[in-house]
């Protein structure tokens, strides 16, 4: 049985943070859509996604096959529903396709618009991510599932008795360390990966994660619902941010209410707003309207897509979205919509070119041994650097 995650238009509506994955590669909670499916079933996934993102996330057809739709997140009564579908049939949320089972022969000409004549229809509202804001918003909710996920039935290993815990939802794997910090899980479970390391003088409360290889620095102060990914470094005050992985926030500095992707960096005493002034909705840059977008929100921050930094005392105002690779720097306040590629801040913008951003790039995956910059990896910020011409009218 092969599980395949499928895009529709979520694709779109995520951007500029799908540009460089499928949409269940996106991580919510403690894990990414594709890994919480992949142990909901107890099967490896793939992906349906778009065309110059198949050479790194490739679909593998088999025999029997799942299309799963990548932009919901899984739980038990979804399972379920899920593992009854016989060959044809289909399982829908109103118009929206969660889920189809089909034969080799099918799977091959598959289309998430199609009609398929068999099908039922989800009686329970599933967690859904349609933008992005939908990331840092859904996430308590999945922490705590993800928190019982990985727990459930384990114990916990010991930690340094110099730490304070608050409440018992409080778990850390082998290989985790923490000296002289507070865990207060009374809001929330605290997760701890292998690996990981808490350093002294940390505040923490829940619910927040922090995955494997990764480290807080001292005297951060971090509130729920956060979650750190592999291989990043924070520090400062965090409140309702998730970081993907591969990034770094290790200076003090607000992030709130904000969504970082992979290869980010953001330079000492950086902030972000995640209120107005007057208390007015925030608005977000949307690319498929080419506009900004109400999100019903008051409180919202920094999305900032892949391979993003800005310089020391950068300041973002409410409702910023970065796009990938963008690098920005100087004083004053940079507008809501940084473009993909773009170089500069508040004084104005150049085109970041694509050789000198891989020569960057370069050095950035030199420094995680597990990690290379290889032909998959540049043609996808290739194609993204033509695909966002139109906004680089500077």
């Amino acid at each position: 049985m092969a599980i395949i995650l499928f895009d529709d238009n979520a694709h779109q509506t995520l951007l500029p943070l799908t540009f460089t994955r499928p949409v269940a590669d996106l991580r919510i909670g403690i894990l990414t859509i594709a890994e919480k499916w992949a142990k909901y079933l107890k099967l490896d996934t793939s992906f349906y996604t778009q065309e110059w993102l198949k050479g790194k996330f490739p679909i593998k057809i088999e025999q029997d096959n799942i299309f799963i739709n990548g932009s919901v997140c899984p739980d038990e009564y979804l399972t379920e529903a899920i593992d009854r579908l016989k060959n044809g049939e289909a399982l829908k949320y109103g118009d929206q396709l969660i889920a189809v089972k089909l034969s080799q022969g099918d799977a091959q000409s598959f289309n998430p618009a199609a009609n398929f004549s068999v099908v039922t229809v989800l009686e329970s509202t599933p967690v859904t991510i349609r933008f992005p804001e939908d990331i840092f918003r859904k996430n308590d909710i999945e922490l705590r599932k993800d928190f019982n996920l990985l727990t459930k039935g384990r114990t916990s290993a010991v930690i340094s008795q110099t730490n304070t815990i608050i409440g018992n939802d409080f778990f850390a794997e082998e290989g985790a360390i923490a000296e002289c910090s507070t865990f207060n899980t009374t809001n929330g479970p605290i997760y701890l990966a292998n690996n990981t390391e808490v350093w002294e003088g940390t505040h923490i409360r829940g619910a927040f994660a922090i995955c494997e290889h990764s480290q807080v620095k001292m005297g951060a102060k971090i509130y729920g619902a956060t979650t750190v990914g592999p291989y990043s470094r924070v520090g400062g005050e965090l409140n309702n941010a998730v970081i993907w992985g591969y990034s770094s926030k290790g200076h003090e500095g607000y992030l709130g209410n904000s969504v970082l992707g992979e290869w980010c960096n953001i330079g000492a005493d950086s902030n972000n707003s995640n209120l107005k002034n007057n208390y007015a909705e925030v608005k977000l840059w949307d690319y498929t309207t080419q506009r900004f977008r109400k999100t019903g929100l008051q409180f919202c921050g920094l999305i900032m897509a892949d391979h993003a930094k800005c310089a020391i005392n950068t300041m973002f105002n409410t409702g910023t979205v970065v796009g990938v690779s963008a690098n920005v720097f100087g004083a004053g306040f940079p507008r809501n919509f940084v473009p993909d590629f773009a170089w500069g801040g508040a004084q104005g913008f150049e085109v970041y070119s694509i050789k000198k951003m891989f020569e960057t790039v370069e050095k950035v995956f030199a420094r995680r041994d597990h990690r290379d910059f290889d032909e998959n990896e540049q043609q996808i910020l290739k194609k993204v650097f033509e695909l966002t011409e139109e906004h680089r009218r500077f």
